[in-house]
């Protein structure tokens, strides 16, 4: 998938397009919908299909405040949308010069003269794009018979409407990742590098890989969960590239002097594992138990001990 960020510098094997936009959030069950209805379109007129994206997300600029935490921020979202078999990816840097632009302009200086757009496919709720968020659908089926390219609306997916990125954070927030995972069509990824912790899982039989500060995509709420953990180093279909895993999120309360919030894995049956330094995402299938505090270790390693077999048994299931 190519990806760019300027307009003008779009790939000339990619232009003309069919084309669709949107914050992507998630890449969930509702996005997935547009894009397959951009794949059938690009089919249709024997054309590639590319999407555009913003970065920053458009709130985190204009409305810092109420910005959202972001399910699958960057390299995730782009790694997603290249999954769902698009041809280019245009990332437009997103400015408060930028929020300027008036919705016709932006419509037809991004996809009219940047990506020589013969369709575009958006969703029925698409609004508030352009200047004063003044951009709908209607806008872009008036300049769709303007400037000739056909405009394809998506019904509201979902059962309760439509499905959102919202709903997915608010999900997490609370540890449903099960209910998450409706919503996304997929279970809930977190991706970062394996660095050296306390060693206190080590210490008690069950070894972890705690993912660095710098992780991406939106942690659940505190707790315990089944989950899979992927050697993003290792090519697809190789042994131990897919581990099932325990996945803890939290500040390990029952030691004194935890104060980071941390996510570990413990990978089951495995303590010959060496993963410092590798590239892993943590997939969260079922939340197992919220994060409590233990008066004793013999107690934590009671409990660790059942959340390993739970951890199992939901695995299993699967």
């Amino acid at each position: 998938m190519h990806r760019w960020s300027d307009p003008d510098a779009t790939p000339a094997q990619l232009r003309p397009c069919v084309a669709t936009f949107g914050n992507f959030d998630g890449v969930h069950r509702g996005h997935r919908a547009i894009l397959a209805a951009l794949a059938e379109t690009a089919e249709r007129h024997a054309l590639p299909q590319v999407a555009v994206t913003f970065d920053p997300h458009p709130v985190q600029v204009l409305h810092p405040e109420r910005a959202p935490r972001l399910i699958s921020p960057g390299e995730l979202r782009d790694e997603l949308l290249a999954d769902a078999g698009l041809d280019g990816l245009l990332v437009l840097p997103f400015t408060t010069d930028f929020a300027q632009t008036e919705a016709d302009d932006f419509v037809v200086d991004t996809f009219v003269t940047g990506l020589g757009i013969r369709a575009l496919v958006v969703g029925a709720d698409t609004k508030g794009y352009g200047r004063g968020y003044t951009g709908d659908v209607a806008l872009l089926q008036q300049l769709g018979e303007r400037h000739g390219f056909e405009v394809v609306v998506v019904a509201d997916q979902g059962e309760q409407g439509r499905w959102s990125s919202s709903q997915v954070r608010e999900l997490l927030g609370t540890g449903d990742v099960a209910a998450a995972a409706t919503v996304l069509g997929r279970d809930h990824r977190v991706v970062g590098t394996v660095v050296h912790g306390h060693h206190r899982g080590r210490e008690l039989g069950y070894p972890t890989a705690n993912l660095g500060p710098d992780s991406l995509g939106l942690i659940p709420e505190d707790g315990v969960y089944a989950g899979w953990l992927v050697r993003l180093d290792l090519p697809e279909g190789a042994p131990d590239r897919r581990l099932p895993a325990a996945v803890s999120v939290g500040t390990n309360p029952t030691f004194e002097g935890s104060t980071a919030r941390v996510v570990e894995a413990y990978v089951l049956d495995r303590t010959d594992l060496d993963l410092y330094h590798e590239r892993v995402a943590v997939d969260f299938v079922e939340h197992i138990r919220p994060t409590l505090r233990f008066e004793s270790v013999d107690e934590l390693l009671v409990a660790m001990a059942d959340d390993v077999q739970r951890t199992r048994a939901a695995l299993g299931a699967r």
